[in-house]
């Protein structure tokens, strides 16, 4: 018999890519879930969950999506880069919205954030998970600004919050930097899993990404979840190893595409972090 939760877990950008993912496993878990999205949801609700179309950024539907629960597994929001004006909305204030949510209810957060927030390190540097945050981007500044925001919640409210660095979260690795970043469906489900049983988290960082021997990151909390990833990019390497971009910005940095966007810098200006 698989691990329950003791209360319902709010799972929010439900109808997304990861979110679908999350809901289908833990449905077939059994576990009683309460599904969110801004979006319709695309495939049938798991016996033991239900839906509900909210937008993150109306506070009171999503503390009346909370009510009772125990986690919430936040995946909601602007999920690439767009215009900061539209980032700010979901990505900012709906995740305001989450954590007033959870200091209400004494929730847990697993917050959804990305080796965006950190893009801008180069790929040379292997990371910490306490390293200086660099975000490549408005998505990726809005995940910086998420993590400090459980850090706030955390030491003033006492609300745990679990912040995610996904990589690359896709059914394989599609080129040579998703060897480093790829995290398997299989293993971000087990990490939800982990994030919402284990005893305590505190405000702790995780990369998000399989057991890749290529990784760019070492040095996070995932012993204190008891999270151990079991899937591993390198049976791509033969295949994918050689695709890259020609753009030296994309490759320089561990953000890859996303440094690149509206980039202006002279390449060649010296990159001293301070």
């Amino acid at each position: 018999m698989s691990e329950k939760p003791a209360r319902p877990v709010l799972v929010t950008g439900a109808s997304g890519a990861l979110g679908r993912q999350v809901a289908a496993a833990l449905g077939a878990r059994g576990w009683n879930l309460v599904l969110t999205d801004i979006a319709p949801f695309p495939d049938a609700v798991p016996a033991t969950a239900r839906f509900a179309r909210a937008d993150l950024e109306d506070g009171v539907a999503i503390l009346r999506l909370a009510e009772g629960c125990g986690t919430i597994l936040h995946f909601g929001g602007v999920s690439t880069e767009h215009p900061f004006e539209s980032v700010i909305g979901p990505n900012i204030k709906g995740l305001f919205h989450i954590y007033e949510a959870a200091r209400r209810e004494r929730a847990r957060v697993f917050f959804a954030s990305s080796n965006h927030a950190i893009g801008f390190h180069e790929r040379t540097t292997r990371l910490d998970a306490d390293c200086q945050l660099l975000p490549d981007s408005y998505y990726g500044l809005s995940k910086a600004y998420g993590e400090m925001m459980g850090r706030l919640y955390w030491f003033k409210h006492g609300v745990e919050n679990v912040n995610v660095r996904i990589g690359s979260s896709f059914p394989e690795p599609t080129n040579a930097r998703m060897l480093s970043t790829w995290l398997a469906y299989s293993d971000l489900v087990e990490l939800c899993v982990r994030a919402t049983l284990a005893a305590k988290t505190g405000s702790c960082v995780i990369w998000g990404a399989s057991a890749n021997t290529r990784t760019f990151w070492r040095g996070d909390a995932r012993a204190t979840l008891g999270w151990l990833p079991r899937e591993s990019s390198d049976a791509f390497a033969a295949q994918v190893g050689g695709v890259v971009s020609t753009d030296p910005v994309e490759e320089r940095y561990q953000g890859g595409a996303y440094c690149a966007i509206d980039y202006t810098r002279n390449e060649m200006a010296p990159r001293d972090i301070f």
